[in-house]
């Protein structure tokens, strides 16, 4: 500790200043009669040594100014008494510093003015006084010694000059190493003293922070503290150990402590792994903290929390053990609860996402092991779309309960399922070495999750699709298996569902090249890349033109021409089917207002566009935009729209049907068929799909039934019917005699442009003037 530290010049390092200056200060007060009694007897020896010499009015003025700055720094001393307890200031410390140098200065005098006038002797016996009045400063004022050094330093400089100025130089250099040890020794006592402070204080500190704990413990019920002889039993019982035990002190004193806390694993000797340990521990006599202990009280499963370490007798040998123990169940099972729901989900119990991940990285970790194989299967259910929304989200969730614990029952110890969010599902085939095996669960899977379920009164029908990826041939990481096991699940569902799929490299270039599309199509409407062609729609009986359907085309700058086939259930999967579908409204309506007023437009819609909630507004932007007459629209829609949000698509149709637009019934037969339909809306067009037509062409019965049975029943309904897909006068005629309204096929007219729509209104305009 440097000299400034101590002489209260400088700040402690890690201290507080005024708290250590001030305990020390505060012991001037103690020490003041000894001072004030050494003081008066100085001055009547000064007085009786140089009042012969000097004359009693100069020595008795010195007395004065010396009894006057005794009185003062006395004054000052009383008021630092209780320095310790408060804030002790610099300017105390100055003040009291500025009065032990003055007083320095008071007792230098004499040496100065009354010693030349004396004789060796008493100014021998003067010094000496004033030598004495060093060493007990040194000794007695070692709680100020900034003062004290300065005391010192006056007085030893004062007498040191008088002796030398008198020719007595032997006591002069005395005087000068007196004061010089008199001030190393105020500070190397000073040093002493104030190291003693700090530790007293770090003591203390320590002290009170003890004291606090063990108030919070006493204040606390949550704790309790236990001792074990050296046998483990206990000893010294604390009653908050016996409440946690749920027994009395006395029937638990001198009790072996693993017998109280285990149960009937005592008599077993199954404990828990936690329970060993902690007996363990006990036993090899080892130190332990925060252990969690697996206990079991009134046969109620706790967890506790146990730190304890060994303790020893005076002749250093084992006495046993202390420690303190909690009840840590609650934050234990919270603990438990949040580890669980962070693998687990909570509507199916099956393992979720993270789980699986998990699983899979495991699974390939195996494979990569043992140079095998591992599997992941992706499920999707088909049609669970159509159940939730039309049944409700609390009917769907049900279902996946109960596809979650059909699922369940088809695992093996070789395979984990879980689900991935939604309705789709995954299973990790930890060894898939025989390919077979992965085939078989995957139909199995199809097949038990394809049969009906009855939830709340209902019969539901779904189906599965199922794709898989096998590491590491298909990949070596949890996530390029799960992306291929999902192109290779998109295939299956691709081909109508029900169906498995294993990865394949050209898979990803699929998905590549959808990919690219897909940029490509989000493009396509702002680079003018979209064209409309029109197919006619003639009178079955006189072959004249009544309609056009607009058809979409897509000339890519990119793709070159691009198939509808492809591009437009790309956009109805990416929502961009809405966009486009209002461009093939307008264009298609501001193109009929141009044609003859006998002739109408159909366009397709999509079920996107019918969800939308402007899409009726959308229709009439078109139609006032163009100037086309309402009654020349006809939307075309499919049975599809009914799988969405039928309510919605009606009320959309309702809408339009009311500003004088008819709406057809496009494909009919050929998907989801239900008379129903029929009934919650009235159609004016039924459109009897080619696949029928082909079929009838070829003599089928069954064809040649359903056209019949759709003309018909189009007819009580006061609907027309429009066959698709004719191609041949024959198909053309054969149509006709079954009753059909009116034809579309390339026997009367492949897609064509606007253009050449014109031309045809021309020829037949010539034809009729012929």
């Amino acid at each position: 500790m440097c000299a400034g530290v101590v002489l209260g010049l400088k700040e402690p390092v890690g201290g507080d200043w005024s708290q250590l200056q001030g305990s020390q200060y505060a012991l001037l007060a103690a020490r003041l009669p000894m001072r004030i009694a050494l003081h008066l007897a100085g001055m009547a020896l000064f007085f009786y040594l140089f009042q012969p010499v000097v004359g009693t009015w100069i020595i008795g003025g010195w007395i004065a100014v010396a009894l006057i700055v005794t009185a003062d720094g006395a004054r000052l001393d009383l008021t630092m008494r209780d320095a310790n307890q408060r804030i002790f200031t610099r300017d105390e410390f100055l003040r009291h510093t500025f009065y032990s140098g003055l007083k320095g200065v008071v007792w230098a005098l004499p040496a100065l003015l009354f010693m030349p006038l004396a004789d060796p002797g008493t100014n021998a016996i003067a010094w000496g006084f004033a030598a004495i009045m060093l060493l007990v400063s040194a000794v007695s004022r070692y709680g100020a010694p900034a003062g004290t050094v300065l005391f010192c330093i006056v007085t030893s400089l004062g007498y040191a000059t008088g002796l030398l100025l008198i020719g007595q130089t032997g006591l002069g250099i005395i005087a000068i190493i007196t004061g010089i040890f008199a001030t190393s020794g105020t500070i190397e006592g000073a040093r002493v003293a104030l190291s003693a402070k700090i530790a007293q204080l770090g003591m203390n500190e320590k002290s009170e922070v003890v004291s606090l704990l063990l108030r919070e413990y006493e204040d606390s019920d949550a704790d309790w503290l236990f001792e074990l002889d050296p046998r483990r039993r206990l000893r010294s019982v604390s009653p908050r150990l016996a409440v946690a035990l749920g027994q009395e002190l006395s029937e638990i004193e001198g009790r072996s402590f693993l017998e109280l806390i285990s149960g009937s694993a005592w008599e077993t000797g199954r404990f828990p792994s936690s329970l060993h340990e902690f007996a363990e521990k006990l036993k090899k006599r080892e130190n332990f903290s925060n252990l969690v202990v697996e206990v079991m009280v009134n046969d109620e499963r706790r967890w506790w929390e146990l730190s304890g370490a060994s303790i020893f007798n005076e002749a250093g040998g084992y006495a046993g053990f202390r420690g303190v123990g909690s009840d840590v169940t609650t934050q234990r099972e919270s603990s438990e609860k949040i580890a669980y729901l962070a693998r687990f989900d909570t509507l199916t119990a099956l393992p979720n996402r993270l789980m699986l991940n998990e699983s899979l990285g495991e699974a390939i970790g195996y494979a990569a092991k043992w140079r095998t194989r591992c599997a992941f299967l992706m499920i999707d259910l088909d049609r669970f779309k159509a159940v939730n929304d039309s049944l409700g989200h609390l009917t769907g969730d049900r279902l996946l309960g109960q596809v979650a614990g059909r699922l369940k029952s088809l695992m093996t110890e070789n395979e984990i399922c879980g689900r991935l969010g939604g309705d789709e599902f995954g299973v990790v085939i930890r060894d898939a070495a025989d390919r077979s095996k992965v085939e078989a669960v995957a139909k199995s899977i199809i097949e038990h999750l394809s049969e009906p379920y009855q939830v709340d009164q209902h019969v539901l029908y779904v189906g599965a699709s199922v794709g898989a990826a096998f590491g590491p041939r298909d990949g070596r990481s949890v996530e390029e298996l799960m992306r291929n096991a999902d192109l290779s699940l998109y295939r299956a569902k691709d081909s109508g569902g029900g169906e498995f799929r294993e990865y394949e490299p050209s898979l990803h270039a699929s998905a590549e090249e959808r990919r690219q599309l897909e940029f490509s199509l989000r493009n396509a409407l702002k680079n003018e890349e979209l064209s409309l062609n029109y197919q006619p729609v003639v009178d079955a009986n006189t072959e004249e033109v009544v309609s056009f359907e607009a058809l979409v085309r897509w000339n890519s700058d990119v793709h070159g021409p691009v198939s509808p086939g492809k591009f437009i259930p790309l956009a109805e999967d990416t929502r961009l089917i809405v966009p486009i579908g209002k461009w093939v409204m307008q264009q298609a309506c501001c193109e009929a207002a141009q044609w003859p007023g006998h002739i109408g437009i159909n366009v397709n819609v999509s079920p996107e566009q019918l969800t939308e909630p402007d899409f009726a507004t959308s229709v009439v932007h078109a139609l006032s935009h163009s100037g086309l007459a309402a009654e020349r629209l006809e939307i075309e829609v499919t049975e599809s729209i009914f799988l969405r949000d039928a309510n919605v698509a009606r009320r959309a149709l309702e809408q339009v049907m009311a500003l004088g637009c008819s709406v057809a019934l496009d494909d009919f037969g050929t998907g989801y068929s239900s008379l129903g339909y029929l009934r919650k809306l009235r159609f004016s067009t039924i459109k009897v799909d080619q696949t029928f037509v082909q079929g009838a062409s070829q003599a089928s019965a069954e064809s040649l039934a359903i056209i019949n049975a759709v003309v018909a029943m189009a007819r009580s309904l006061g609907m027309t019917t429009t066959a698709e897909g004719v191609e041949t006068a024959e198909e053309a005629e054969m149509i006709r005699s079954m009753g059909c309204n009116k034809i579309q096929g390339y026997h009367f007219g492949r897609p064509m442009l606007a253009a050449e729509a014109r031309q045809v209104f021309e020829r037949e305009e010539a034809r009729r003037l012929a």
